[in-house]
């Protein structure tokens, strides 16, 4: 008794634990809290699933149970043989047919979904995003506007973003679980699928595919904001002058160090198509630096002195000259002061 009640107090705490931990997680970063179109088809397909999953379990156990009940061993019967089925049409009819009736149940909204999500029928008329994937980050191009960005994506609420995605090196996998399902970013070939967001806010994104050692840190954001706050932003960016001097003796220095040290190479300010680095246009105006540090100058230092301690595997590692912290705080004072908007992650919502 005293084994089994150990291996039931053990059951019962595993259980609570998962239960609590089930519940754990970030703002806008859930599937199971639609605030988007394509998060809001992906629930409908989780609830028909569940509900599928729930009534084959739930046929499965009374089977299992009526079939303990009346045919387990009863004294006196030691040689008896239940009647045999083999061979039963009807009972294999009924157990191949069910299946069958359930998948297609399952399979017709997904299938349905996936073509829904996947139409680009309205881009001519509608905003259009080149989204590139890159060991570890995310690059958004918005064609026709002449603007640049890297790991904040900002977009309308209420309408329909048609993004073309495609990678840069490996494979990736481009998902925001609040407002859409997921979709692959590959070299070969370029895929296609628009989001559109219910609410104003930020909301998380990430990578799904292993795609090195810094896979889990390749997060972004996308920033959601009203029309006239959109319009806004796409102003301000298309304004941004990249030769312009910073106020600040300090990040004057900086950014005279950020073009001595070759990092122009790689990184662009304003309207450049360059991929190789991020885009910095609005770097002072990021929710996250690295996509998965606090936006703080201390964090920033830390990045540009040693980015491999914070992401191994970057391609930023062992490209440019290196500097020293002093050095570093004047780059880092410059970067910070790259806010071409009134329109940021911080006033997305309020």
């Amino acid at each position: 008794m005293k084994g089994w009640m150990g291996r039931f107090r053990a059951f019962f705490l595993l259980g609570s634990l998962a239960l609590v931990l089930s519940a754990c997680g970030k703002d806008n970063l859930t599937a199971l809290v639609p605030k988007g179109y394509g998060a809001e088809s992906s629930m409908d397909l989780i609830i028909i699933s569940t509900v599928v999953m729930l009534f084959v379990f739930a046929v499965v156990m009374l089977i299992y149970v009526a079939v303990l009940l009346r045919y387990r061993k009863k004294k006196g019967q030691e040689d008896f043989i239940p009647k045999q089925v083999e061979g039963n049409k009807t009972l294999e009819t009924i157990w191949t047919v069910i299946p069958i009736i359930l998948l297609i149940i399952i399979a017709v909204p997904t299938v349905t979904a996936t073509f829904d999500l996947a139409d680009n029928s309205g881009s001519k008329d509608g905003l259009n995003i080149q989204v590139t994937g890159n060991q570890y980050w995310w690059h958004f191009n918005y064609e026709g506007q002449e603007i640049q960005t890297s790991q904040d994506l900002y977009v309308p609420v209420g309408e329909k973003i048609y993004l073309s995605m495609k990678s840069s090196d490996v494979h990736h996998s481009f998902w925001v679980p609040s407002i859409s399902g997921k979709m692959d970013v590959l070299p070969e070939n370029e895929n296609k699928m628009y989001i559109e967001a219910y609410e104003e806010g930020v909301y998380w994104g990430k990578c799904t595919e292993l795609c090195g050692p810094s896979h889990s840190l390749m997060d972004f954001k996308v920033i959601v904001v009203s029309q006239e706050e959109f319009d806004q932003w796409v102003k301000d960016m298309k304004n941004v002058n990249p030769d312009t001097q910073p106020q600040d003796a300090v990040a004057q220095e900086g950014k005279s160090l950020f073009q001595q040290n070759n990092c122009m190479s790689c990184h662009a300010i304003g309207s450049s198509p360059t991929q190789i680095g991020p885009n910095l246009t609005n770097f002072g105006d990021r929710s996250k630096i690295a996509g998965i540090l606090d936006p703080t100058k201390e964090n920033l230092v830390k990045w540009i002195v040693d980015p491999e301690s914070i992401k191994p595997g970057n391609k930023m590692t062992g490209n440019y000259p290196e500097v020293s912290e002093k050095e570093a705080g004047k780059i880092a004072e410059y970067l910070m002061q790259l806010k071409p908007s009134e329109v940021t992650p911080e006033s997305a919502g309020n």
